[in-house]
């Protein structure tokens, strides 16, 4: 399988190490709008062909899959490309900026016929996977509550480097520069990690905020007015309500994910900054005496793995773009929700009902 990376920044990075170790993977080509990163990214990694524009690798790299993991605002325009020439595709999230560019992303994908995933990382999780399965199997009765948190601290401490100082840090906080703020960088993982296990989203309540950051509110080109915390009241198809909050600047917490389910005969929570593999279940005869047990759960394929599987059994690959495009929808309930200040009912936003429909 030979496979090419677009946009070789962060998260090109952790793609080229964990497909550089999979057997039977060959990282064919590189392809960035910048000449110099483009070639350390292929230095670093052994990789023979680099390009800086996305047309001429489409026509001349002899590759059978792409990783497009540019910025957001550009998914669209590479991943219809890379679809039209028949390539396989795994996209960063979010997918897109908005729900009608995803869904056009997905359109493309069938029509041609390829393997098209969605990299929300923390499906890697086993601890996920396996709370999906209990929920499935009806172990937890009815989901009847939830709660759930993405908390990162970048904007207060520097624990992953200066924010004031680094380009990759800057262009999240400014809408200029494509970012859909935590919202959309952070927040649509969390989104994911709810409703994977718990079941789709019916309705959205967002609030959203930014905070001074910066004299004028400005660092050099970036203006410093995406959003930094996103707190979000929802209802799930099947009934459930509960609470989301993702941060910026959630001091003290590095990269913090968290979930709980509560049904009317079971409920379940996963901290990943516990462990990936860990998940606490309250299940059966426990339910009356409030008793907690860790389970440990066997490990599951990284998405990588699972892309390359998908393109060798033609098997449709989970997240596919369609998943991505639903998440899309939710996100897009969630902004036209803070402007409106109301409740905003999903399937009615997806079928164009303008922003601040009532749910």
């Amino acid at each position: 399988m030979h496979l090419a990376i677009i946009g070789t920044g962060g998260m090109a990075h952790h793609h080229a190490k964990v497909f550089g170790a999979l057997e039977g993977c060959t990282l064919a080509a590189a392809c960035d709008i910048d000449r110099e990163r483009v070639e350390a990214f292929a230095r670093t990694f052994g990789v023979p062909e680099t390009y800086t524009d996305v047309d001429a690798l489409l026509e001349r790299a002899r590759v059978d899959a792409v990783v497009v993991a540019t910025p957001d605002h550009v998914h669209a325009p590479i991943a219809i490309k890379a679809a039209a020439a028949g390539k396989h595709i795994l996209c960063e999230k979010p997918l897109a900026l908005n729900y009608e560019e995803a869904r056009a992303m997905a359109e493309a994908a069938e029509r041609a016929g390829i393997i098209h995933m969605v990299n929300f990382s923390y499906r890697r999780s086993p601890a996920l996977q396996k709370a999906r399965a209990l929920v499935e199997a009806g172990a937890l009765g009815r989901i009847m509550h939830f709660s759930a948190h993405y908390l990162q601290s970048w904007l207060a401490s520097k624990v992953w480097g200066d924010w004031r100082t680094e380009p990759a840090w800057l262009w999240r906080l400014s809408t200029a520069h494509h970012s859909l703020g935590v919202l959309g960088d952070v927040g649509v993982h969390i989104l994911d990690f709810v409703s994977f296990p718990a079941g789709d989203f019916r309705s959205v309540q967002c609030r959203l905020k930014t905070f001074p950051k910066a004299e004028g509110e400005r660092i050099g080109p970036y203006v410093l007015d995406a959003n930094d915390s996103a707190l979000i009241v929802a209802e799930l198809e099947s009934g459930a309500a509960g609470v989301i909050h993702t941060s910026r600047w959630a001091t003290g917490y590095q990269n913090a994910i968290a979930l709980t389910l509560h049904g009317d005969r079971g409920a379940l929570r996963i901290d990943l900054d516990r462990g990936y593999d860990l998940l606490d279940v309250c299940l059966e005869e426990d339910v009356d005496t409030v008793t907690w047990r860790t389970v440990t759960c066997p490990p599951v394929p990284a998405n990588e793995e699972r892309f390359l599987e998908c393109i060798r059994t033609g098997r449709r690959a989970d997240p596919d773009f369609h998943r991505g495009a639903a998440i899309q929808r939710v996100l897009d309930a969630c902004f036209a929700s803070d402007a409106s200040g109301t409740a905003v009912d999903v399937s009615r936003w997806a079928a164009g009902q303008p922003p601040g429909a009532k749910a």
